[in-house]
């Protein structure tokens, strides 16, 4: 896949509270640009049936970068396929709610089915930067 993007997750504790950090340099070169933290839903990988929920609600504090929030379905089946919101940091935790309506899909004409929702990743993609950017929550939730 090629880049030379360089990153690392720890777990520290972020002004008081426990967080799972991403921390690194987002590079554009040899065809890279990204860094992720993602987890799979279920532990074999399988679906999870999100459609009872509205969204993704994480509890994040940053750099005061973007970021993206990147959902896969088990609709899709290349690697470079995901639907995919961004998001603004702030350097003061904040809890953003991130609604499936504003996912747009890419590099797929396939629509955002949350009924077959598998894995989500965080990114810091797109652009040469300092990416740093903690996540003390992530969780589904209904308006």
């Amino acid at each position: 896949m090629g880049g030379k993007s360089n990153g690392g997750m720890s777990r520290e504790t972020i002004q008081g509270r426990n967080a799972t950090v991403l921390r690194g340099d987002v590079s554009l070169d040899n065809n890279g640009g990204f860094i992720q933290i993602a987890f799979d839903l279920r532990p074999d990988g399988g679906r999870f049936d999100a459609s009872h929920w509205d969204g993704m609600e994480m509890d994040i504090c940053g750099n005061g970068e973007r970021y993206e929030l990147r959902l896969r379905t088990d609709q899709l089946i290349r690697p470079w396929q995901s639907f995919r919101t961004e998001f603004l940091t702030t350097r003061q935790w904040q809890r953003l709610q991130l609604p499936f309506q504003a996912v747009e899909p890419h590099r797929t004409d396939t629509s955002f089915d949350p009924a077959k929702l598998r894995r989500v990743g965080i990114l810091a993609v797109g652009r040469e930067f300092l990416a740093e950017l903690a996540v003390a929550a992530v969780r589904l939730y209904r308006a």
